[in-house]
């Protein structure tokens, strides 16, 4: 009886501790596609060939720039990061938006893409531009300090994307909203290199985003290759 009664306190001992013990952290985000991004973080990027690729005529994202850049919404005064900025497409339409005491955050996994924005906006005399390096994690944002974010033919290309839209979230303000826009993937309809390039439709996206602390609400119907959805930050 006495051996039984010992056992049954070691085991009730054991579960103690085990129940005080802080949770395991979940595990990693695992790559949704690694080295998608490998082609912009080579060191010799050649900056002037995407500006050709991205800045040209025919493409249905440049033709529309203005177009988009008013749909965005923005107002003298925000704070807003273009993320994956790319080459500075909307960089000046933005910096215009929001005038010189608003912010515009260009925000690029690629160092060669952030210095040609820096030059491209003090050419320009932008001084409401910061250029920003982020990683294939994180958005590298101050918490808070962001009133939209625009996304455009970027989310295709977050490696890690739960992780680098929690950072996202953090880096808006109460009421931030994120602008997607991004290609319209549909078999059957869609063009072979969007179907084999894009991993997935706008509502896979949709769902991605609304599960790390987003709602929709709302599309822009102005594009016909593309699509324009916002969400709105939910909680602090």
């Amino acid at each position: 009886m006495k051996k039984t009664c010992n056992l049954l306190l070691a085991t009730l001992a054991i579960t103690a501790l085990t129940a005080c013990r802080a949770p395991a952290p979940s595990p990693a985000e695992s790559s949704i596609k690694p080295g998608v991004n490998a082609e912009f973080l080579k060191p010799d990027l050649p900056v002037t060939q995407w500006v050709e690729r991205f800045e040209r005529e025919g493409r249905e994202i440049y033709d529309q720039r203005a177009a988009i850049a008013k749909a965005v919404g923005l107002r003298p005064g925000m704070s807003v990061a273009d993320i994956g900025a790319g080459t500075g497409l909307f960089t000046p339409l933005f910096a215009e938006a929001v005038g010189a005491k608003g912010t515009v955050y260009a925000v690029d996994i690629a160092p060669g893409f952030v210095k040609h924005i820096e030059q491209r906006s003090r050419a320009a005399g932008l001084n409401n531009v910061r250029a920003v390096v982020c990683t294939e994690r994180s958005v590298a944002l101050p918490p808070n300090s962001v009133d939209v974010a625009f996304i455009c033919d970027t989310y295709h290309h977050f490696e890690f994307p739960q992780s680098t839209m929690t950072s996202l979230h953090r880096a808006l303000r109460r009421g931030g909203e994120v602008v997607l826009v991004d290609f319209k993937r549909i078999p059957g309809i869609s063009s072979e290199w969007t179907m084999n390039h894009v991993r997935a439709g706008q509502e896979v996206f949709e769902r991605e985003i609304e599960a790390v602390g987003f709602r929709k609400v709302g599309e822009v119907d102005l594009l016909q290759q593309n699509y324009i959805v916002r969400f709105q930050k939910l909680g602090r």
